[in-house]
């Protein structure tokens, strides 16, 4: 027997179904009731929702807890009856369609919305859930990566939803709907599949196998540019020391590229075993030089090898070579080439050369003479023409007065180097004394540094010159000809390099290390009195260091006192206390130097550090030339001064060839 029961949207029907049912339960024994479940009809239109739940509660038997923000007008309509349970299950389908869940708390239901499903537990999957329960599985995934199937799967996980990988133990950790942790259990089983990619090794006799792969890779490139449908499920790899290529894949892919490979690996035809090779860093003519050597080398050191099928010739308009080989000498050579034929790092050396000295001098001396009128007869005298002006000074400053006559004294001729004091009387009769005092102080500082820079490329050597040439007298001829001859006097003179030298050649080792093998010369024009022709010092360094990358190191350097002491005095005179003053010169000079060079080497590895290099270098000359006065040239109306243009700018090609045109035409 069975009895059917229809809900309204009322609250009068709910009861008069309380009453129907509480009718039942007294006509019909318990057993009968429990035995012949009821069915019910339920019909629901714009009803509040929290009267459905308490009808499912009465149904059902279940007790329900509502979150305050469970508010909602639900419709509903059943054309046939349902038990109790599907009645249940067709209530949580209400939730899922109006956005709230139904989360099991031991004998308690709560009603929630479904934004907060993910931070509430779920049911563990058994198998007899409802389709709308929230439930939460751990899948074990066996033959893909957990952590691949997640962006897979995330579209199909509601927001509500909860979907993670933990790689450790290559799992699955989904919370959602019974219904939807199903569909998505059974994609990833039919995701999950044991493939039957295996590896094969083919071995080429004829072809290049980092050739073939190229091919390969560059049409599998193509169908996937082209839209294909499926992916290519293969991966090739080439094997130069063997020659080789492995394939891994399906069996189905591994035979299409086992055929394609087989019809790759053919012998070239007559004419065929000549290529040409173009380089793009190398010089073709120098490497064309050494293959050539070291082929026919070792054709010589193997017996029956035929050198004469091995011709390697270098254009070098295209910077091309022509090689023409067997097959198995032309993969070597070509993989000799690879590993040649490759970009080389630069390295930016930057000298700092640094020389602080001071010269300081001091010269002391006193000259004097006692003699007859005007000097003529000499009775005593002191002369130390080295340090002073000497006697001859004297002599030349009396002019006139001979025979007792006066005379007149010219005061240029006592006027020397320092200051001259002048002490004594010079007169036309009887005695004359005349004593001259010198003394001299100078000092000189000298403050230089230099940084020279150059850029090479590695294991090259390059070198840098700084200076001017000067010119020193080697010989002169100035013969007497006889009555109408013509002479003509002349000089020989040979120019020298005066100035810095920097010759480098870096090379750089495994990680961050330079080595330097380093020249380094500076020269300079001294000024000397005392010498016929001019004077050069020099200060040169050859050594071999190893730097670090954009580290600093002292290369060498000169500390430096000197101190010269010169004196000239009469004999015994001059060695008589206070009084030996009278009859002696002093001159002394101390000469401090300090020189030092000091290196920074940076590695260029790319175009972006070289560029960078590059624009600082000459930002900062601009800003130099920026940090002057930019008005325009004295005495010259409408000229301006010269500026490089900014870097970057569209409009510093054309300041370039501006400067470069009006340079020219000023030429």
């Amino acid at each position: 027997m069975t009895r059917m029961f229809t809900f309204f949207p009322y609250r009068l029907r709910c009861t008069a179904t309380l009453i129907l049912l509480a009718i039942f339960a007294l006509i019909f024994p318990q057993g009968m009731l429990f035995a012949q479940e009821a069915t019910i009809t339920p019909n629901y239109k714009d009803a509040d929702i929290r009267q459905v739940i308490e009808a499912v509660g009465e149904v059902t038997g279940k007790n329900f807890v509502l979150d305050p923000r469970v508010k909602a007008q639900v419709t509903m309509f059943s054309s046939a009856p349902m038990s109790p349970d599907a009645f249940y299950e067709a209530f949580l389908s209400i939730l899922q369609v109006y956005g709230f869940v139904a989360v099991p708390s031991g004998n308690l239901i709560k009603i929630l919305p479904d934004a907060n499903a993910r931070q509430l537990p779920g049911s563990e999957s058994s198998g007899r859930n409802l389709t709308d329960d929230i439930i939460t599985q751990v899948i074990s995934v066996k033959n893909v990566a957990a952590a691949q199937l997640v962006p897979i799967l995330r579209p199909l996980i509601p927001q509500y939803g909860h979907l993670a990988a933990h790689p450790a133990s290559n799992m699955l950790i989904i919370s959602d709907r019974a219904a939807n942790v199903a569909r998505v259990l059974k994609i990833i089983r039919r995701i999950d599949q044991e493939g039957d990619d295996d590896f094969e090794v083919l071995r080429l006799e004829h072809a290049s196998a980092s050739e073939i792969v190229r091919i390969i890779t560059s049409l599998n490139q193509g169908a996937a540019a082209g839209g294909a449908a499926r992916p290519v499920a293969t991966t090739v790899v080439a094997d130069d020391r063997t020659n080789s290529i492995l394939i891994s894949g399906d069996k189905s892919r591994r035979l299409r590229l086992r055929t394609l490979v087989a019809h790759l690996d053919t012998p070239l035809e007559n004419g065929g075993d000549t290529r040409v090779r173009y380089l793009r860093y190398s010089d073709a003519a120098e490497l064309a030089t050494k293959l050539q050597a070291q082929y026919q080398k070792s054709g010589a050191e193997q017996a029956g090898a035929n050198t004469t099928e091995i011709t390697i010739w270098a254009d070098e308009p295209t910077n091309a070579l022509i090689l023409t080989a067997p097959p198995k000498t032309m993969r070597s050579i070509m993989l000799i080439i690879d590993k040649l034929d490759i970009r080389r790092l630069q390295v930016l050396v930057e000298a700092v050369i640094v020389e602080v000295s001071s010269d300081k001098t001091a010269d002391l001396g006193i000259t004097w003479a006692l003699a007859d009128a005007n000097l003529k007869n000499a009775v005593g005298v002191t002369n130390f023409p080295s340090l002073t002006n000497g006697v001859t000074s004297l002599a030349g400053a009396i002019g006139g007065g001979t025979g007792g006559t006066g005379g007149t004294t010219n005061p240029a001729g006592l006027i020397g180097d320092g200051i001259t004091i002048g002490v004594g009387r010079i007169s036309n009769s009887g005695t004359s004394i005349v004593a001259l005092i010198e003394a001299l102080e100078g000092n000189t500082d000298t403050n230089l540094i230099g940084t020279p820079v150059i850029v090479t490329m590695d294991n090259e050597e390059a070198e840098i010159k700084v200076g001017a040439e000067v010119p020193f007298v080697t010989g002169n001829f100035t013969g007497a000809g006889s009555a109408g001859a013509v002479v003509n006097p002349f000089q020989t003179i040979e120019r020298q390099q005066v100035g810095l030298t920097l010759k480098i050649t870096p090379q750089i080792n495994e990680g961050t290390a330079i080595r330097l093998k380093i020249e380094q010369e500076i020269s300079s024009v001294t000024e000397s009195t005392q010498a016929v022709d001019l004077i050069t010092s020099n200060r040169t360094i050859s050594t071999t260091v190893i730097v670090e990358d954009g580290g600093i190191l002292v290369l060498g350097g000169l500390i430096q006192e000197d101190l010269r002491e010169k004196e000239q005095r009469v004999p015994i005179l001059g060695s008589i206390p206070i009084i030996g003053a009278l009859f002696r010169a002093t001159s002394i000079q101390k000469v401090k130097t300090n020189l030092m060079l000091f290196i920074k080497p940076t590695i260029l590895r790319d175009d972006r550090q070289a560029s960078f290099e590059t624009n600082a270098k000459y930002n900062m000359i601009r800003g130099m030339q920026l940090s002057r006065d930019l008005d325009d040239v004295p005495l010259m109306p409408g000229e301006t001064r010269p500026i490089l243009p900014e870097l970057g700018s569209p409009e510093s090609a054309i300041d370039l060839r501006k400067l470069k045109s009006d340079d020219q035409s000023q030429n």
